[in-house]
């Protein structure tokens, strides 16, 4: 850090970033987070500390826990982090992490945003069991080329997730998107992998849990901004409430722009980048993504990340 504060943008994960014992170790540590669970608990109606330390991993994986568990994991974080005066410049969430980067930056309430995500999550199982679908990582080809090589299948698949420069998602019905590993690998992809996922998520497939949470949005009241959120389906900064309704609105049948996402806050002078909440996905989409030997890259998931984020934070004199 050489004794300068960079401008840090938070990072909130979304789901695939799971594990079983996450938050275990915060959750011990400080009775903030505890109680934090024990409000979730009340408006999930069923024990998500269980869930999150005791799994199994079977059970975790199901969206309708997976959802609210990352959620709360990223927003137990980012609460001890405001508890000690440990703010972003901006932030940005993959997917389920725009609502915690709501939350974070205080357009939305804990309760009002964890009640939106178990309608989420119960409506995308929901389409997941009447339409089964897949999603897979295409390596080493351009996000154009991607999605220019799916144009035309037969059935569904579509460009999903732009993760990083050479890191495309594809999801859709499954016989459609592993045609597409086959086509996109003789047109060059270096690697086509399918996804260990249920459901095809920001695709056509999910159409039924959009309309879901259009209605839902639409009920859902914003408060002023503490700092802008870059959103997933224009990877611009948004500061202001009707704005970003409307493109959460979008969200679900929508690509997530996440490469575009970090290429603009660097744009924007963002030097530093902190994954808040479980997993290090989105700090390896950052590896990859800038290239530029001034910026940080951390995470913040455990209680010694944790507390090594904000000791440093208390050096510079923040």
């Amino acid at each position: 850090m050489n004794g300068e504060m960079k401008k840090t943008a938070f990072l909130f994960p979304g789901q695939g970033s799971q594990y079983v014992g996450m938050a275990k170790d915060i959750f011990e540590e400080f009775f903030s987070v505890h109680e934090l669970f024990e409000k979730a608990s009340d408006i999930l109606h069923y024990d998500l500390a269980d869930a999150c330390f005791e799994g199994p991993e079977d059970r975790l994986k199901q969206t309708a826990y997976t959802q609210p568990a990352i959620f709360v994991h990223s927003c137990a974080l980012d609460m001890v982090l405001r508890e000690n005066f440990v703010r972003p410049s901006c932030a940005a969430g993959h997917s389920l992490g725009e609502y915690s980067a709501l939350v974070s930056a205080g357009a939305l309430d804990f309760e009002t945003a964890l009640e939106a995500i178990a309608t989420r999550s119960a409506a995308m199982q929901a389409d997941c069991d009447s339409t089964p679908g897949s999603m897979a990582a295409v390596i080493g080809m351009s996000y154009e080329d991607v999605v220019e090589g799916v144009r035309g299948s037969a059935g569904t698949v579509v460009a999903a997730n732009y993760n990083s420069p050479d890191q495309t998602v594809i999801a859709g019905e499954r016989r459609a998107v592993e045609a597409a590993c086959s086509r996109l690998k003789e047109e060059g992809a270096r690697r086509a992998i399918v996804l260990p996922v249920s459901g095809a998520y920001h695709s056509p497939l999910m159409a039924g849990s959009a309309e879901t949470m259009k209605e839902c949005i639409s009920g859902l009241t914003f408060e002023s901004f503490d700092f802008p959120i870059y959103s997933n389906v224009s990877a611009e900064p948004v500061s202001d409430g009707d704005s970003f309704k409307k493109l959460l609105s979008k969200q679900i049948l929508s690509p997530v722009l996440w490469y575009p996402i970090l290429r603009n806050m660097h744009r924007d002078g963002i030097r530093k980048f902190a994954e808040i909440g479980p997993g290090k996905a989105l700090q390896g989409m950052a590896k990859r993504s800038l290239d530029d030997d001034k910026i940080e890259i951390v995470g913040v998931d455990t209680l010694d990340e944790l507390d090594q984020f904000m000791n440093q934070y208390a050096r510079l004199g923040t």
